[in-house]
């Protein structure tokens, strides 16, 4: 029989061996944690702005600012005492390339992920590049290595600074720092959560276990340890909400399954604890201590939280990703999120492009045009899908009988049985739908039954969700962990929650 796994202790302990790399994950940010929280005041008043925030967004996701993808730049620091520590360029790039494909959800191990776990798996919508430009706007391959006479690092950030024997960070609004070092006491890691000093902001890293080649040695040479402190820097904090081995810890994340204390090693699905049969502890998360090869995911909640901090804490870092979902103004004016490239207009876009308002609910009417689809969704679309056949250069009309025809379209008029057919306005009847001119302006106020029970099942995810969030927030309380601030949004939150039920009602009678 196979042994049980063994479960970890609280962050900051070290428990590798005293020769060669550690065997058990051992991660430092709550030592940090609370050295800051004892330390400095600002400290705390910005960790509760940061987690106020963070609750707002859990609760209204919709306020998230960056629609797209953000690419992050990066400096590396090797600090180096001996020609084994000071990694090699590949080596370095190896860690970006995991850092993306675990960011983006395009890791190949996510096939492990159990099947009841795979729809809580989220593309975190984040990725990294090594810094081009240095602070005085040279160019760089974002690789600064430092010679350093100390035998080895801590968790103290000395590190961190030139004086101490490591190296200064550069401005942290505009790069993330990641440190690569000797560090000692079995300790593969440790970040700073949002909020803290300006010049020891960012991570540092082991250098065994940094990337996925060179000196990277077992079991965490998959270069997972720099994705779960990356995911502290973006204010995500251990799944079993670091309580020891309890269950009264919390993560702050609702789609995490609480769990009592650390998983370690590769243990055997499912792991149940704290009452969360059947499927039991999430340790496949890169949250949890596992080893690099046993973790492979975010979840939805936890992308929110970190897109969340990323708005916040850390507003000025990162791009839009070239080619990735970007406001602008279309002919008419309407500002619009468009995926797939440059700036477009209706009348000469080049498929495949997809056009998404910001405030359009979850439906769209398609135009398949030509090539691959341009998948258009506008404010006041409902949710019954149209599909036609175009060419590139199409206006439309309102024939004022439900049927659809286009006008300066090379081929013609698009046959009525392409689209499906609409009854006509009037009598008191609902109007027809309006595909409406030069504008290229859409608006579907046709009310069908299927529109009807979309609109009751939307609302009923809502109650829903918003039940579980005053639910999580009345266990805040209990655990006396809600601010003055955080009670005002509860209120607001309840408040939101008896209209929605007062209109579930009304619509289901």
């Amino acid at each position: 029989m196979a042994e049980r796994p063994r479960r970890g202790s609280r962050s900051g302990g070290g428990s590798g061996q005293s020769n060669g790399p550690p065997k058990i994950r051992s991660c430092g940010t709550m030592v940090v944690h609370e050295r800051l929280l004892r330390t400095d005041p600002r400290y705390m008043s910005a960790r509760t702005d940061s987690e106020n925030r963070a609750f707002t967004y859990a609760m209204r996701p919709q306020l998230l600012a960056r629609s797209g993808v953000t690419v992050i730049p990066v400096v590396v620091h090797v600090v180096f005492n001996g020609a084994a520590q000071n990694i090699s360029d590949a080596q370095v790039q190896s860690q970006i390339d995991v850092l993306n494909h675990d960011f983006r959800k395009t890791n190949a191990d996510l096939s492990n992920l159990p099947a009841a776990f795979q729809p809580l798996a989220a593309d975190a919508r984040i990725e990294f590049e090594l810094a081009t430009t240095d602070p005085n706007g040279n160019a760089t391959n974002g690789i600064v290595r430092t010679s350093t006479t100390a035998s080895g690092f801590t968790d103290d950030n000395k590190v961190k600074h030139a004086s101490s024997g490591g190296a200064d960070a550069w401005p942290r609004d505009k790069y993330l720092n990641l440190w690569v070092c000797r560090l000692t006491g079995g300790l593969l890691g440790y970040a700073q959560f949002p909020g803290g000093p300006a010049d020891t902001d960012g991570v540092v890293i082991l250098d065994t276990a940094f990337g996925n080649t060179g000196t990277a040695a077992g079991p965490f040479n998959l270069g997972r340890t720099a994705t779960h402190e990356i995911g502290h820097w973006l204010n995500l904090r251990h799944i079993w909400g670091d309580d020891g081995n309890g269950c009264s810890g919390d993560d702050f994340v609702s789609d995490t399954p609480n769990c009592a204390g650390a998983n370690t090693g590769m243990p055997a699905f499912p792991h149940i604890t704290c009452s969360n049969g059947p499927n039991g502890d999430l340790f496949q998360n890169y949250m949890d201590y596992t080893d690099d090869a046993g973790m492979f995911m975010f979840t939805s909640g936890q992308v929110t939280r970190m897109q969340a901090c990323l708005d916040g804490d850390r507003p000025t870092i990162g791009h839009p990703k070239p080619g990735g979902p970007t406001g602008i103004l279309l002919d008419t004016g309407i500002a619009a999120d468009v995926g797939g490239g440059p700036t477009l207009k209706f009348s000469d876009d080049k498929p495949p492009v997809t056009l998404k308002f910001r405030d359009d609910i979850p439906t769209s009417f398609r135009l398949d045009v030509q090539q691959p689809p341009v998948t258009l969704k506008f404010r006041d679309d409902i949710g019954t899908l149209a599909q036609v056949d175009v060419n590139p250069t199409v206006k439309f009309a309102d024939d004022g009988g439900g049927s659809i025809k286009a006008i300066d379209d090379p081929i013609g008029t698009i046959a009525a049985a392409d689209i499906p057919h609409l009854p006509p306005g009037g009598g008191g009847d609902p109007a027809p739908f309006l595909l409406s001119t030069g504008h290229h302006s859409m608006a579907w106020t046709q009310q069908f039954p299927e529109a009807h029970r979309a609109a009751v099942a939307a609302l009923q995810q809502q109650v829903a969700q918003y039940e579980q969030a005053l639910e999580q927030a009345a266990q805040a309380e209990e655990a006396g962990q809600l601010t003055v601030e955080s009670s005002g949004e509860v209120e607001q939150l309840y408040a939101e929650y008896q209209s929605l039920v007062a209109e579930l009602q009304q619509l289901t009678g």
